[in-house]
């Protein structure tokens, strides 16, 4: 994809944002404007500049917000650290760019931040497509560490609204230990053959939402890890990526439960992938995936739009023949209606050892318009609970 188609998916994008819902601007009684901190014209860098506005902002005792202009500026690696002593807010008008050359593995954290607002319709440019040549994870065990471009570690209370992520190296937007954190109107943009560039991963984390976003990437729209609970997506559009994931799962030991996770009124567009939930065979430990549902959504051109992968081995690093220990349980596929790229259409394929339980398919109306055969789908240690309308019809494969 060249410069100048980019430019214009970043400004299609951006203008996609006046449809959104504008919620109100938060209150704010001290502004730090970053041209306090130098000589701030587009093209410098600007990491120190926003460090000393960062320190001088957090260490205010009333609501404030360091604003960065419209522009585009340099940022080498940087991280945002709290406890700050009131609501703090960064607003970015212009771009921020990531260095071309990879190294590290993030470009911009904040951690440990409580009432945090990142907003001001800017863009976080990665520039990706210096590491995507060098981002082998997806088949190299010991690849080699790019940086993720936004990292939010242990932040509670707030709100990431009106921004876009463009050609991240790596995830474009990483979400640990977070408490009641809100994604709005967020743009994520990668080209289809970007490698790993999730839009946005969330692990050990609660009370997470994403709402009205928009996510065009190489890997997972939203993945996720363990440890998600109470996580809630609607209102997205996800595509070109691999879907919607819970999971992958079982790989590690020492993982945290996943429950309370729900996915509604979503549109997935020309992915490999629809809604699933994938887990590792040969997990070193038990584990639990439980409460999770999917509903109202549209299908477009999905490859495999309704998953359940417990034998979630890619690039054979692992031992299929060795069933999951992660148990699924309370899952519901219901109003999932569009078009599968694919004739099987929905897959359900749980451990051997753990069959999924209480899993419930209602209202599914898929089409498949190819010449490979019928839409069809396939159960295996799984007894579903089926009703409504079901095109394909459930387990019409035998196992």
């Amino acid at each position: 994809m060249s410069v100048i188609t980019s430019s214009i998916m970043v400004t299609t994008f951006l203008m996609s944002l006046l449809s959104f819902t504008i919620e109100t601007q938060s209150r704010v009684d001290v502004i730090f404007p970053l041209r306090k901190y130098g000589n701030i014209v587009p093209g410098v860098d600007v990491t120190e500049a926003l460090k000393d506005a960062w320190n001088d902002a957090c260490a205010s005792v009333r609501p404030c917000a360091v604003v960065i202009p419209k522009g585009i500026f340099k940022v080498s690696e940087a991280k945002f650290k709290g406890p700050c002593k009131s609501p703090i807010e960064i607003r970015l008008r212009g771009s921020l760019q990531a260095p071309k050359h990879p190294y590290g593995d993030s470009w911009i954290t904040f951690a440990y931040v409580n009432r945090l607002t990142l907003s001001g319709g800017g863009v976080f440019d990665g520039q990706g497509r210096a590491g995507w040549e060098k981002n082998d994870c997806h088949k190299n065990i010991n690849c080699a560490t790019l940086p993720i471009s936004l990292r939010f570690d242990f932040i509670t209370n707030s709100i990431v609204k009106r921004i876009t992520s463009l050609d991240s190296k790596n995830f474009h937007i990483n979400v640990l230990g977070c408490n009641n954190l809100t994604f709005h109107g967020v743009n994520i943009i990668a080209p289809e053959n970007s490698p790993n560039t999730d839009g946005i991963h969330i692990g050990r984390s609660i009370g997470i939402s994403i709402t009205k976003s928009r996510i065009a990437t190489g890997d997972d729209c939203i993945s996720l890890g363990d440890g998600s609970k109470r996580v809630k997506v609607t209102n997205v559009t996800c595509g070109p990526g691999h879907g919607i994931s819970i999971g992958s799962l079982g790989k590690y030991t020492n993982e945290e439960p996943v429950e309370g996770v729900i996915i509604k009124n979503c549109t997935i567009m020309n992915t490999t992938n629809g809604v699933r939930i994938k887990t590792w065979p040969a997990s070193p430990v038990s584990g639990t995936a439980t409460n999770m549902h999917f509903s109202d959504i549209i299908m477009v051109n999905v490859s495999n739009p309704i998953l359940i992968d417990q034998e979630y081995c890619p690039w054979n690093q692992c031992n299929r023949k060795i069933p999951s220990k992660i148990k699924i349980s309370k899952v519901s596929f219901k109003n999932i209606r569009g078009s599968s790229a694919t004739p099987m259409a929905v897959k359900l394929i749980c451990s051997r050892k753990l069959p999924c339980d209480e899993v419930k398919v209602a209202n599914i109306d898929l089409v498949y318009n190819g010449k490979e055969g019928p839409i069809k789908s396939l159960c295996m240690n799984v007894k579903p609970i089926i009703s409504g309308i079901q095109n394909p019809q459930t387990c019409s494969l035998p196992y």
